[in-house]
């Protein structure tokens, strides 16, 4: 806990205090949260951060933690926590639509691995967000007629990042602590970080993708974004542990979070590549800068390490994904390509073009790519990177009917993110400040498999860097 002067965002302790205290109940806070997620929808333009909700749904859910609270008996630390998920997961009762307008035309009857999870530790889930359609780009742009744009909190006249639009967009704008999106090229850290949000990318199989669509199955990985590293850790914690449902995952050596709280840095080996790290706009430069900087003063020794082959890393990425969601999406895209977004269907026109052979040697350079991080982490504990390379891209009016699809800003987007996708390594993005316009800045800070536990330790101080949080200018507080 850091206690803060000025705005802070309500987390997880927030509501707790809320409920022990008996200020407010579950029932209160969801009754607060239906008037403004009616809000949401009314006001202009709209905030289209959650794209189906049922209010008899989520009284059930709060009510009933309302009685936990009452007799004492609650199921976790997320009893009573709102939360809302992708429309990527299946979530009882809403349309698993996946930000398309053909999928989900029937009520999902079965909740996805991290729903149920979610239910069982007694959350609250608001409901399903917005995202780019398909999890096809980096925007957050689907102009389609049942999701349309989601707005960036700090400034709606500016993209939210993709494809977990609507759940960073959730989180800023306070209707939630805690969302879950997908991560197959960015898709958690991009959107958290364009919403000056925490956000946090499992290793691969870390948490169980089961219920989700399985657009590309060797790069997507699920994460928690939160308006705190604490949050994130404690949603990690609940959330983080193999699912026979899903065979990725079984493996996976027990998530603990050790050594989370030590006071300071010492021991830290931190690497950078300057080369690589210095590839943003000057602001973002100068702000990551300063913010590697503030954990060296904490003990952390900042070494200098070399990346090597990245522009073959981020072709392979790009054919890897792009190929194994060519794949899945064939019946789609032959039978529904009309309805698709314009953008969508160039990226599956595009991934057509790729070779069987293309694809194996994706993978090839997959497995070096491995390799090399191997060797870089025995000798660092992790490694800093900006988060995006710029901050959210402005909301042009053609995009609100056509879509936007620009692909050198996807491409610049996605620079920092592809590398943790590719080989599988956990990724947190946390914001260290803003541009001169107001809007956020992130840093990255990735880390050898399963060991999710460093970024969470190196986060919490990277969260006392920022020395002001800025209130975002569509803001709702639940707790008020």
């Amino acid at each position: 806990d850091s206690a803060r002067n000025g705005f802070s965002f309500k987390g997880i302790k927030d509501y707790l205090e809320c409920y022990r205290s008996g200020k407010l109940t579950p029932t209160q806070v969801a009754k607060n949260i239906i008037a403004m997620l009616e809000d949401c929808d009314k006001s202009t333009p709209p905030l289209r951060a959650i794209v189906q909700w049922d209010q008899e749904q989520i009284m059930l859910m709060a009510e009933a933690s309302t009685t936990r609270y009452r007799n004492k008996c609650t199921l976790s630390c997320l009893d009573g926590i709102p939360v809302c998920l992708k429309e990527e997961f299946k979530v009882v009762p809403y349309h698993h639509r996946v930000g398309t307008v053909y999928l989900g035309t029937q009520p999902e009857t079965e909740d996805a691995t991290v729903a149920r999870k979610l239910r069982e530790a007694g959350a609250i889930i608001i409901g399903v967000s917005n995202m780019h359609e398909l999890g096809t780009g980096t925007t957050g742009c689907n102009p389609n007629r049942y999701h349309k744009i989601p707005r960036n909190p700090y400034n709606p006249n500016h993209f939210t990042g993709g494809s977990s639009s609507g759940s960073a967009a959730a989180v800023a704008a306070g209707l939630c602590p805690v969302a879950i999106g997908t991560d197959g090229g960015g898709s958690v850290r991009i959107p958290a970080s364009f919403c000056g949000v925490v956000g946090l990318k499992g290793t691969f199989g870390r948490i169980s993708c089961h219920g989700s669509l399985p657009l590309s199955y060797s790069t997507v990985s699920v994460g928690p974004i939160c308006t705190s590293v604490a949050d994130a850790a404690i949603v990690y914690n609940i959330l983080a542990e193999p699912d026979l449902l899903y065979p990725y995952g079984l493996k996976q050596p027990k998530a603990t979070l050790s050594d989370m709280c030590a006071p300071d840095l010492k021991g830290l080996k931190l690497g950078v590549d300057w080369t690589f790290f210095k590839a943003c706009d000057a602001e973002v430069l100068s702000a990551c800068e300063k913010a590697v900087k503030h954990l060296q003063s904490l003990g952390a020794n900042v070494v200098e390490v070399s990346l090597p082959e990245m522009e073959e890393a981020r072709v392979a990425h790009v054919i890897c994904i792009l190929s194994e969601m060519r794949d899945f999406l064939q019946p789609d895209f032959n039978k529904h390509f009309h309805e698709m977004n314009l953008e969508t269907r160039a990226s599956l026109a595009l991934a057509c073009q790729f070779t069987a052979l293309d694809y194996i040697k994706a993978n090839r350079q997959r497995t070096r790519s491995m390799r090399f991080l191997q060797e870089i982490f025995s000798t660092v504990n992790c490694i800093l990177t900006p988060a995006v390379p710029c901050t959210a891209p402005r909301i042009y009016e053609s995009d609100l009917l056509t879509g936007s699809s620009d692909m050198t800003s996807t491409v610049r987007c996605m620079r920092f993110m592809q590398l943790g996708n590719f080989t599988g390594i956990p990724g947190l993005v946390v914001p260290i400040g803003y541009s001169t316009a107001g809007l956020p800045i992130s840093l990255q800070v990735m880390a050898k498999w399963w060991d999710e536990a460093v970024l969470l330790r190196i986060g919490l101080k990277l969260e006392q860097f920022r020395e002001q949080t800025k209130k975002p200018s569509i803001y709702y507080d639940v707790l008020a």
